[in-house]
């Protein structure tokens, strides 16, 4: 049998591909808001590159489905159906709901007090009505129960779907009643994982992601309606 060397500079990375991640971030963010036009001059002189990177960047995120390439016109962001959104929540739900049960099996003390000091940061920032901070360290709590579940494929299917609804789930515009119920449902949370009580906690995450469908769905409005470009 041939004995294959190891190769020198096969995780070369490829322009294109570091141009995707920037537009990716770009969209989770919401700097890019579904339906927006997809600027090509705009986007070239702001990363310093030509045409031809960012086009093949526009293709694989088409690919992803997170942009929409529309017949001689460019390419725009892709907008979620009400069916596509309602599955979505769904498998999320899923996806934390088995995040905080595997969590309270495997989290530590000091990850533990970094939620709790997280969470006390968030109530602060509620109480202010400071909404950057708050949605900024709500989505943390999100991910750090996500980390302290300590299984890689489940993070990897959650980042992997989270994407296209982030900046929406954590920025949406909440009646005072929903966001105090959100509030409310996070208060519960942290005793729940200091108990380490995994079932009680994820039913509780589970109705508590469900609740934000009606608020992310306010974000994406009709189909076909296009943003004005950004």
């Amino acid at each position: 049998m041939n004995r294959i060397e190891p190769s020198i500079g096969i995780s070369r990375r490829y322009l294109h591909d570091e141009v995707a991640d920037r537009m990716r971030e770009l969209i989770n963010e919401g700097e890019l808001e579904p339906r927006a036009r997809v600027n090509e001059s705009e986007l070239t002189e702001r990363f310093g590159i030509s045409r031809t990177p960012l086009r093949e960047a526009i293709k694989i995120l088409a690919t992803e489905g997170l942009l929409e390439l529309l017949p001689n016109r460019g390419a725009r962001v892709a907008s979620i159906s009400p069916d596509e959104l309602e599955e979505m929540i769904e498998v999320i739900a899923g996806l934390e709901a088995t995040a905080c049960d595997l969590a309270c099996r495997t989290i530590t003390d000091e990850e533990l007090a970094e939620i709790e000091a997280k969470h006390q940061a968030m109530m602060t920032a509620w109480q202010a009505r400071d909404e950057t901070s708050y949605f900024r360290l709500n989505r943390e709590i999100h991910e750090a129960i996500m980390l302290a579940s300590r299984n890689t494929k489940l993070r990897s299917l959650y980042l992997g779907l989270t994407g296209r609804i982030q900046r929406s789930r954590y920025s949406a515009h909440q009646t005072e009643a929903q966001w105090a119920q959100a509030v409310e449902e996070h208060e519960r949370m942290i005793p729940l994982l200091r108990a380490r009580q995994g079932e009680e906690l994820a039913g509780l995450m589970r109705r508590h992601i469900r609740s934000k469908k009606p608020v992310i769905a306010a974000i994406y409005g009709e189909e076909g309606t296009e943003a004005s470009p950004r």
